[in-house]
């Protein structure tokens, strides 16, 4: 301290020369001068750089075939990764299936998951793909038969049109092995491959075209021209919460009420009950493993990498609804269920796969906050659909169609409630010049009046041509028949032992 007030005593800083009037008029204009030329040069900065770097707000429209082909590349990488995610959701489907299920018909939901998948990987190349995303007309799809006479890329994404059929075969995969959730038990092996056929090969991909063929009439709805005009909107349905899971949970309904219960099972109403799982540890495990999947299932569906703002907030969505439908499933069953003051397990997991599926129709269009609440009311369709089927007698052993058809329902109506104004994905990024708008948003009713109408058309005509396919399937003569035989149902091992002569869990 001393030293330092010995220098400020004896050094005379520089700063603090005496200035004339003249030196300090022209050392002000010179600061004045400099900080106009800065500001100047910081505008015309802020004019020229953003229309160089070609920025999304600012740059043309215009790529050069150079550029157009890397994200192309970027972005069929993505759809085929994406693939592979909603392909692995087999897995889950597997071990949710077969750890709901008792311990007797575990090889049943393994051998019939497998079989649905290789089933489904045939038909959806020799004319599933064709009915679905082909051009024909409203109904169906009339083209490209065995993946013939196809074009190099499919429509306008730019990505090649065999990498958008791997990406379509996940889908389709999954909608088939949601209808096997609900008639674990009593269908028999034989049965399942005929409506397997029927469902995979033709209800799901004729009434998918509707939505999402290039022509189908629900996607040009409301357009001059077409169906309902008058309308003035289309069908929405970004990554299947109809198309996906109410066809396959509504399916599963079908099969559910013409196979009628399991033998002996026993309706809580008459004062039974649901059978316990044999297994929560890999039901629980397959619903993470289900919840993984639908990273590729949802962000996915943009096909598009390019789109940064818009697969990161379907990610967030997705997962904000999940987040709020498990704990409100939770809570029911806590407060309202047969186990009151308990938190149970399966309604939870049930819970957070039906925020999944409701928030997968509206996933590109909403808010975070939106995606909250409509899971959260996810959360109470599931567990108020599982108890309404357990009221009706309804035997659906994993909560299939409350899950996926309802919770899809419910999804795609929410979409005209909760839309917030984004407007639609694309190749080279996102496409704000038609924003779409609920009713909670401003835009009326229009978006809701849509999506009503679409989700009753699909999920009626659904109902309908499947619950006819089972009951003609139902009417065969054994082994044929939808239903297996009741020595194979209650017979020693079950349906394990009756239909492939194995146990998950042999005897020591």
């Amino acid at each position: 301290m001393l030293f330092l007030k010995n220098i400020s005593k004896t050094a005379t800083p520089t700063i603090c020369v005496p200035l004339s009037k003249s030196q300090k008029w022209k050392l002000g204009l010179g600061i004045f001068l400099g900080k106009m030329l800065g500001l100047f040069i910081v505008l015309i900065a802020m004019k020229m750089i953003p229309a160089l770097i070609a920025t999304k707000a600012y740059a043309g429209d215009t790529y050069t075939a150079h550029e157009t082909s890397t994200m192309n590349s970027i972005n069929t990488v993505w759809t085929l990764v994406a693939a592979f995610l909603v392909f692995g959701m087999q897995a889950g489907f597997i071990m949710l299936e077969a750890g709901f299920a008792r311990a007797r018909e575990t090889v049943n939901v393994l051998m019939e998951c497998i079989f649905d998948t290789c089933l489904c990987g045939l038909l959806f190349w020799a004319i599933g793909y064709s009915f679905m995303f082909s051009h024909g007309n409203g109904f169906i799809g009339l083209n490209w038969f065995f993946l013939q006479g196809t074009p190099a890329t499919y429509e306008t994404t730019g990505i090649p049109l065999l990498a958008h059929w791997i990406f379509q075969f996940a889908f389709a995969d999954t909608c088939s092995t949601i209808v096997s959730g609900a008639m674990i038990g009593r269908t028999a092996f034989r049965g399942d491959i005929i409506y397997s056929i029927g469902i995979t090969g033709f209800i799901y991909p004729i009434i998918g075209h509707w939505a999402w063929g290039p022509d189908g009439f629900l996607a040009t709805m409301g357009s001059t021209g077409y169906f309902l005009p008058t309308l003035g909107n289309g069908f929405r349905d970004f990554a299947g919460s109809t198309v996906v899971h109410t066809i396959g949970g509504i399916a599963s309904l079908a099969g559910a009420v013409v196979l009628g219960p399991r033998i002996g099972r026993i309706f809580k109403r008459d004062g039974g009950g649901m059978p316990a799982p044999h297994n929560l540890t890999i039901a629980a495990v397959g619903g993470f493993i289900l919840w993984f999947g639908w990273y590729g299932f949802n962000p996915g569906s943009t096909l598009s990498a390019m789109d940064a703002d818009g697969i990161g907030r379907v990610a967030t969505n997705t997962t904000l609804a999940a987040c709020a439908a498990g704990m409100t499933a939770m809570y029911m069953a806590l407060w309202f269920g047969d186990t009151k003051g308990k938190f149970d397990l399966g309604y939870t997991v049930n819970g957070f796969l039906g925020g999944l599926v409701a928030i997968t129709c509206p996933c590109y269009w909403v808010s975070p906050f939106g995606a909250v609440m409509l899971g959260a009311v996810a959360g109470i369709v599931v567990w108020l659909g599982v108890n309404m089927l357990e009221y009706l007698r309804v035997d659906d052993p994993i909560g299939a169609v409350a899950v996926h058809g309802f919770a899809g329902i419910w999804g795609t109506l929410s979409l005209g409630l909760f839309a917030a104004g984004f407007g639609a994905t694309g190749p080279t990024g996102a496409d704000l010049s038609s924003p779409v708008k609920g009713l909670f948003y401003g835009g009326g009713i229009g978006v809701l009046k849509a999506q009503f109408i679409g989700s009753a058309t699909i999920t009626i005509a659904t109902f309908v041509v499947t619950y006819v396919m089972m009951w003609l399937i139902k009417q065969l003569p054994h082994p044929y028949n939808l239903r297996v035989e009741a020595k194979g149902e209650t017979g020693p091992g079950g349906l394990d032992m009756y239909d492939h002569g194995s146990s998950a869990y042999p005897a020591q």
